[in-house]
């Protein structure tokens, strides 16, 4: 049998169905905007350590993660990329305790961060030279056993990751674009030659691995991790607008200034002028007036 609904009825079926569609839209919204979030720190946080700044060099396995290219050729890697491959690495990191991994970074560029981070965590690190051998000669006197390794820089760290390689344990790496990611496990992905984003590396870690094993010590700012001030840059576009309207604005001061210079001198000159003639104007009288005197 068909039922044949009254117009009012479709209007009140009409009605309700667009209801159902504005209430059901502002979720979608909010789910696509949380997809375009930070998961650990604000977006700002990258900016101003440049964490997300390559190389000019992009490696077959680093590609994927590449936004685009500056116009002086630097790889700009995607931000929310970076954050997410970090929180990643974190979470790994987070399973072991701080006596079952090793931290290895070669790059001075990232000392400060690591000497910091295993300070505060206990976990045991390696700066400046990796000790050859160490983790796989069991006859040298500074032998240790790890069940896992953490790198700074495949290239540089290569030695530490031959060891872990040799005795099959997970490595976790910071891959920058020039990188290659094949014996890495666990990829991070961001920018491993600069102080700033190493900082910020490490303070995120130190952060949420303090959380997850109940380390009771107080966090130092990401300034102190980075070994100097933030601050965000701005546009080199805006900047150089900034600049020169900044030099405009001197140029017109500049202008206004010998106007008024050149306009209070020719006043002085006036004035002097008119006091010479004054003072001969009475100079003739005073002649004048002796001559008619003598007459």
């Amino acid at each position: 049998m068909v039922v044949a609904f009254t117009p009012e009825r479709n209007y009140i079926k009409m009605a309700e169905t667009k209801e159902t569609i504005i209430e059901e839209t502002p979720v979608v919204e909010t789910e696509e905007k949380k997809e375009d979030q930070t998961i650990l720190t604000p977006l700002e946080d990258y900016i101003k350590t440049a964490s997300y700044l390559g190389t000019k060099v992009i490696t077959p396995t680093m590609k994927k993660y590449v936004y685009r290219r500056r116009l002086d050729g630097l790889a700009i890697l995607n931000t929310l990329l970076v954050d997410k491959k970090l929180a990643e690495g974190i979470d790994f990191i987070k399973q072991f305790k701080p006596n079952d991994w090793t931290l290895v970074c070669k790059r001075e560029a990232g000392w400060r961060g690591a000497k910091m981070f295993s300070e505060l965590t206990g976990v045991r690190t390696f700066t400046k030279k990796y000790p050859s051998g160490v983790l796989t000669n069991i006859v040298l006197e500074n032998f240790i056993e790890t069940k896992m390794l953490v790198i700074c820089d495949p290239w540089l760290d290569k030695n530490a990751l031959a060891d872990a390689k040799n005795i099959r344990i997970p490595v976790t790496g910071i891959c920058d674009t020039n990188n290659h990611t094949a014996n890495i496990d666990v990829v991070i992905i961001g920018n491993n030659k600069s102080n700033k984003s190493m900082g910020l590396f490490f303070w995120l870690m130190a952060r949420e691995y303090m959380k997850a094993h109940n380390i009771d010590k107080p966090l130092p700012s990401l300034e102190e991790f980075v070994g100097e001030a933030l601050i965000l840059e701005e546009p080199r576009k805006k900047r150089l607008a900034r600049e020169k309207k900044e030099s405009e604005l001197k140029k017109a001061e500049s202008a206004i200034e010998e106007k008024m210079r050149a306009l209070a001198e020719g006043e002085d000159e006036k004035i002097k002028t008119e006091t010479k003639e004054d003072s001969g104007e009475k100079k003739s009288i005073s002649v004048g007036e002796v001559v008619a005197e003598g007459v």
